[in-house]
């Protein structure tokens, strides 16, 4: 029988979810929501995660996450860790704030970001918390629509840049897409094996019954070995974008290193990528 797979590698797409033990309440306050997207600041800087879109309910949240590195367990153990440590401390108790472990499930970007971003920020509308989703300013909303700061670690122009070029008509039509989705069923009801949330090729792709170590059949070293310099990437193409793209599809440079070496942000690098990969389908 085929075993679960903790699937963690670079560029992969999350949504996590974290509840409350005995379904209680995991923020008390405006200190420990604030106190929650501080820690969660210092997780994405730390791990070089990107986050799509986010929701804090009261006894649960909800977190669309792509991990640069491939580093999802590191990153969630210091978030949930560091959290429940400085909530109990602010409340004077002790032992545990959620219940288990987070769940994760990987999702296919190209097929169900929209889709599932917006099902993430329609959550406080769903469960009845307000009547309008300005009213309510524990998520990404807020930040997309221009009505909140933009915290470093939240992609609001890549989200937008799927509804348009300009900016204005861009948040127009992600209100819209946001609204529509409200008396649609959750993307997440698509989820197979409880594990991941794409079509037949990529969940395939993803649960094959062989432990990560074997799949990485030739490692990064050698990848790098076989691959071009990124200084030959740069010289062999004439635009910066497909040079980041091709070196960081190689498989032999982290979007981390291809952006130091390109003097921009991590992030530019996966947009980058998104965009080749858009224009150049396999």
């Amino acid at each position: 029988m085929a075993r679960p797979l903790r699937v963690e590698f670079a560029g992969a797409l999350y949504h996590v979810t974290s509840r409350g033990d005995r379904r209680e309440d995991i923020y008390l306050g405006e200190e420990d929501r604030e106190a929650w997207l501080e820690v969660l600041g210092t997780v994405c800087h730390r791990f070089n995660w990107v986050v799509w879109a986010y929701c804090q309910m009261n006894n649960h949240y909800h977190l669309v996450v792509e991990t640069v590195e491939g580093n999802l367990s590191k990153g969630m153990r210091q978030l949930n860790g560091v959290y429940t440590q400085r909530f109990n401390r602010r409340h004077d108790l002790v032992g545990h704030l959620y219940q288990g472990r987070y769940k994760a499930i990987l999702v296919q970007k190209e097929n169900y970001l929209l889709e599932l971003s917006r099902y993430v920020v329609l959550n406080p509308l769903r469960g009845g918390l307000v009547e309008k989703l300005e009213d309510w300013p524990w998520s990404s909303y807020l930040a997309m629509i221009g009505e909140a700061s933009v915290p470093k670690w939240l992609d609001v122009e890549g989200l937008l840049g799927h509804f348009g070029r300009q900016r204005k008509r861009a948040i127009e039509s992600y209100r819209r897409f946001v609204m529509e989705g409200k008396g649609l069923s959750s993307p997440l009801e698509q989820t197979r094996h409880q594990l991941v949330l794409g079509d037949e090729a990529f969940v395939k792709r993803y649960r094959q019954d062989k432990r990560p170590e074997e799949l990485r059949e030739v490692s990064k070293a050698h990848r790098r070995a076989l691959a071009m310099s990124l200084e030959e990437y740069r010289d062999r193409y004439e635009h910066r974008d497909e040079a980041m793209a091709r070196a960081y599809l190689s498989g032999a440079y982290t979007m981390l290193e291809i952006g130091e070496y390109f003097g921009v942000h991590y992030m530019t690098v996966s947009r980058a990528v998104r965009r080749f990969e858009q224009h150049n389908p396999k």
